[in-house]
């Protein structure tokens, strides 16, 4: 049996007669027929109850009327299915997404890309930049969304926008309080960085912030996981982390001079998936309309 004949039978059945069905169909009307004869043989049932003024459906022909329309309807669906995938209407992104520091873009990127593309499955993981890297490297994740300290001549990437830099306090610090921070206020300050290999990137990204700014940075790590902030939240350390990072218990007050840090969009394969081609798509147009800083955000694809 093939999709043809049920095809076939369908319009036979809804148009009740052998001509009509021929000429919905464009097909000859001796060849419909031969091709009925032998769908009943195959399935050992007459099908039509043939007269004068057209056909019938038998009881048979009526049981498999409804189960050939189900059968068709599935087939198209599933026809329509590489052209989808190819469209990137449908597909998977494995989207690894940096935890320290934050991009606040990231947020509505991909409250965008899900109402545009509600169909294809986006799983996110988060963790260090360094650990996102290596995992795009060997084909964990699709692409990854970090600081551009991350960026790696092995990536190609589109850039997001800037965060800027603020420093984060605890309640007990003498520098609790609202407003601008002077750089200046920051001399021999512990900054709590990472301390880990995988947040390598974010800890450079510090030190030589604070170093441009003519500070001696003094740089102490952090706890492992949810705990890299708690020296700060016991008032024993500050740290320095993009505007978007938030945590209700402690207070991010703006650096002054004001300083910010870049972030891409990074992809390894020369020609990504439909469904990533999709979601890079989107960044590039985000980023050429909106603005960072109130200036227009500049789109860089290496």
């Amino acid at each position: 049996m093939e999709l043809r004949h049920l095809r076939y039978f369908v319009a036979i059945a809804e148009e009740r007669s052998f001509t009509r069905a021929a000429e919905r169909l464009w097909v000859a009307q001796p060849g419909l027929s031969t091709q009925i004869r032998r769908l009943e043989s195959e399935l050992g049932v007459r099908l039509f109850e043939r007269h004068t003024r057209g056909v019938d459906l038998t009881e048979a022909g009526e049981l498999l009327l409804d189960r050939a329309r189900v059968a068709l309807t599935a087939a198209d669906v599933a026809s329509r299915v590489g052209g989808d995938l190819k469209s990137g209407v449908l597909g998977i992104i494995r989207l690894g997404v940096c935890s320290a520091p934050r991009f606040g873009g990231a947020v509505p990127l991909l409250h965008s890309f899900a109402r545009a593309r509600p169909a294809v499955e986006t799983n996110v993981q988060e963790c260090y930049g360094g650990a996102l890297a290596r995992d795009l490297r060997e084909g964990r994740l699709d692409a990854v969304i970090a600081p551009t300290v991350c960026s790696g001549s092995d990536f190609r990437g589109v850039d997001l926008g800037c965060e800027p830099w603020t420093v984060l306090v605890g309640p007990g610090h003498r520098l609790a309080g609202e407003g601008p921070v002077a750089v200046e206020e920051l001399e021999g300050e512990e900054i709590v960085v990472t301390g880990h290999r995988d947040g390598l990137g974010y800890d450079r990204a510090v030190s030589e912030m604070l170093t441009g700014l003519g500070l001696t940075p003094v740089l102490r790590p952090g706890g492992p996981g949810p705990a890299l902030m708690a020296d700060v939240a016991a008032g024993e350390a500050v740290a320095l982390v993009s505007a978007c990072t938030t945590d209700p218990s402690l207070s991010a007050r703006p650096l002054e001079p004001a300083c910010s840090l870049g972030f891409r969009l990074l992809w390894q394969v020369e020609t990504p998936s439909p469904a990533l081609a999709e979601l890079i798509h989107l960044a590039e147009e985000r980023t050429t309309t909106a603005p960072v800083d109130g200036r227009p955000a500049l789109r860089a694809v290496a």
